[in-house]
């Protein structure tokens, strides 16, 4: 038999294998054969070893060992961790995940302020994340995947502020519609980037225990600053000056 359908028949026992490791976590199996379920065994044996290790302590042979894929499959199909990494983060922005919808501007952005503490701090979901933006500061290859998974994270979040707008609960201020500027528009990404540019800030620059009543102060700040226009775009004007 020929080196190359050897590679082959290697390749089928990963896929098998990888399989099998997937089938053992719930909700890890996604649709679309072998080569998905490689994907998602793999996935999840990266961040499993950023959890546990860290992005320095993370290995091929980890990953080789927890995901049930060969070594030389893993330097042939990702290359090296960085690139393991950077697919790992480009499946999770594969999911099927949206932001809330409560049916009022206030409560979605409170709702959102909220899964973002859950999701650092819950100790079943939170080390594998922490681990991954840690892993941004560390490989340059890593940050650019961290800084698209984010970018399409913040793209659905703007649905919450387009159907604000649409239920009227977001105009112009005053000011803005005295002006005769371009239309004025709300900056749906900067609004939904101030309600969790706080969080963000304590959790991994500061370090400084964040929870509910933070998230819900962070949803308010941002929702006052929306009313106040800070998000308008469209206009140059400011807001009228005392009388004289």
């Amino acid at each position: 038999m020929s080196d190359e359908n050897d590679d082959e028949n290697n390749n089928e026992n990963d896929d098998e294998r990888a399989a099998r490791n997937a089938a053992r976590r719930p909700g890890t199996q996604r649709p679309g054969g072998r080569t998905a379920r490689t994907r998602a065994a793999v996935r999840d044996a990266v961040l499993a070893g950023l959890s546990e290790h860290g992005y320095p302590g993370l290995t091929i042979e980890y990953v080789a060992e927890h995901s049930g894929v060969h070594k030389t499959t893993l330097y042939r199909r990702w290359g090296d961790l960085e690139g393991l990494l950077a697919d790992a983060l480009d499946l999770a922005g594969e999911d099927s995940w949206l932001p809330p919808d409560t049916g009022s501007l206030e409560g979605d952005l409170r709702a959102l302020a909220r899964e973002v503490v859950d999701s650092f701090t819950d100790p079943a979901v939170a080390a594998s994340g922490s681990a991954v933006i840690a892993a941004g500061f560390q490989s340059e290859r890593a940050a650019t995947a961290l800084r698209a998974y984010y970018t399409e994270r913040f793209r659905r979040c703007e649905t919450i502020v387009e159907r604000a707008v649409v239920r009227g609960e977001l105009q112009p201020p005053a000011h803005a519609k005295e002006t005769t500027a371009p239309q004025a528009a709300i900056d749906a990404g900067a609004l939904v980037r101030a309600v969790s540019a706080p969080l963000f800030l304590r959790l991994f620059i500061t370090r400084e225990p964040v929870g509910t009543a933070l998230a819900d102060q962070s949803a308010a700040a941002a929702l006052a600053a929306a009313r106040a226009g800070a998000f308008t775009t469209g206009t140059t004007a400011s807001p009228p000056g005392p009388a004289t």
